[in-house]
């Protein structure tokens, strides 16, 4: 009877390291494939702070330009005054 306890018991264990070294292993897994998944999200980080920077550049352009469009309408007078 002690026996069989025993063995039940032990076959238990087994089991249950089984699980950890399949958890483990799929784990090392996730950890790889987040490591590639940050490594390729970082470059894009980079690109579009850059894309963020050109957008301000010429948001930046725009606005100089309806100023002067603004300036040479009000000098060829092709603008209301009222507004």
């Amino acid at each position: 009877m002690a026996e069989d306890v025993t063995h039940l018991i032990f076959e238990h264990l087994r089991h249950i390291r089984r699980s950890q070294d399949e958890t483990r292993l799929e784990l090392g897994e996730i950890k790889t494939r987040m490591n590639a998944l940050e490594a390729a999200v970082g470059p894009l980080q980079s690109q579009m702070g850059d894309m963020q920077t050109r957008m301000a550049v010429q948001n930046s352009r725009l606005d100089r330009m309806e100023e002067r469009l603004g300036r040479i309408e009000r000098r060829l007078d092709l603008v209301d005054h009222q507004t």
